[in-house]
């Protein structure tokens, strides 16, 4: 912009042009473009100030969520489970045609690390009928393991129900791994007992019990490499180890009830409901998450049961084996032990 101002004086008359920059279009600091403004998951990501934030965007059929921070080349965590009456969420895909089909391989859940796109990342829902998904019969594996050896002889001394040969569970890992399996959730698991959300045919749960050093030394670095979700059950008075890999989840193996009473059974069946649930939740507290707890030894009884529930976990894992279906009692929820001498043949013939 510019005006012309006439200056008069002493008889002379002089002309001076003033200029003045036109006005900004361009961005303030830290803000969008009048031109130009950012888009709602666009401000997400920028209100964060993570460089690693992601915003996640969910639609389907009759889904309206608000959209969701992720972290990229992190595990997904906490993704939403919608409920709708008379209907029964079947999972998150990458495309709107994995979710049409629901394509496994395409099932997107917290076994999966964030990949962004533009720092955003859309996600489809699909659903099925309560009526399909009792009918489809799914049983849950979820596979104990706890020590480790390197030596294809076994380990002397060692209670052969207690401990895997290194070499048998990279095989079992990689036909986990190379052949169509999902890996739930605990959260998924919950919505499946009580039938608010249907799981492939081909699901399995990786747990390990104790956190045993052999566990760290020789198991974990075949989860990382096949990049498999795996839980590890700690005795947080033992030890409260940072989680090894990106893979592998803290959950409770209580804080100090790993020891006998005075009967020889575990503390969890001689502890009244208040002392249990004050050692959960101290455990909870060391890993910042009140889930699902491991019994040590595997007892339990219903003074357990209630002291878990009063600790605020909502599942417990037993010993016994079996299977997890719809309407599992979430505070005895089964097993498939896997020991010594167990090789990928015998797995499979427990799993598919």
């Amino acid at each position: 912009m510019a005006a012309l101002v006439v200056v008069g004086g002493a008889g002379a008359t002089s002309f001076v042009w003033l200029t003045r920059e036109p006005e900004s279009t361009a961005p303030r600091a830290g803000g969008p473009s009048l031109e130009h403004p950012l888009t709602p998951a666009q401000q997400l990501v920028a209100d964060s100030g993570d460089p690693a934030a992601c915003a996640v965007s969910f639609s389907g059929d009759g889904i309206a969520l608000d959209l969701q921070l992720q972290s990229e080349g992190s595990l997904y965590q906490g993704l939403p489970i919608p409920v709708q009456d008379g209907r029964v969420f079947a999972g998150w895909f990458a495309t709107a045609e994995d979710a049409a089909a629901q394509t496994v391989a395409a099932r997107v859940n917290g076994a999966d690390l964030v990949a962004c796109t533009d720092r955003e990342v859309a996600l489809f829902g699909a659903w099925t009928t309560p009526e399909a998904n009792a009918a489809a019969g799914v049983k849950v594996p979820i596979l104990m393991y706890h020590q480790f050896t390197a030596d294809p002889e076994g380990e002397p001394g060692w209670l052969r129900g207690n401990y895997a040969y290194i070499g048998d569970f990279e095989a079992q890992m990689n036909h986990i791994a190379t052949t169509g399996f999902y890996l739930p959730t605990w959260d998924e698991l919950s919505a499946f007992i009580d039938g608010r959300l249907s799981l492939p045919a081909r699901s399995v749960i990786i747990t390990d019990d104790d956190a045993d050093q052999t566990w760290f030394d020789l198991a974990v670095p075949v989860i990382d490499a096949h990049g498999l979700l795996a839980t590890s059950f700690m005795i947080t008075a033992y030890r409260q180890d940072p989680a090894p890999s990106p893979f592998v989840l803290r959950r409770s193996h209580t804080h100090d009830m790993h020891q006998a009473g005075e009967n020889g059974k575990g503390r969890m069946v001689n502890w009244t409901a208040d002392q249990i649930a004050a050692d959960l939740t101290t455990s909870a507290q060391v890993l910042g998450v009140s889930e699902v707890v491991a019994y040590p030894f595997g007892h339990f009884n219903d003074t357990a049961k209630q002291g878990v529930a009063q600790a605020g976990f909502e599942m417990a894992r037993t010993i016994e084996p079996g299977y997890v279906e719809i309407g599992t009692d979430k505070l005895a929820l089964p097993v498939v032990r896997v020991d010594y001498g167990m090789g990928l043949e015998a797995l499979i013939s427990r799993i598919g």
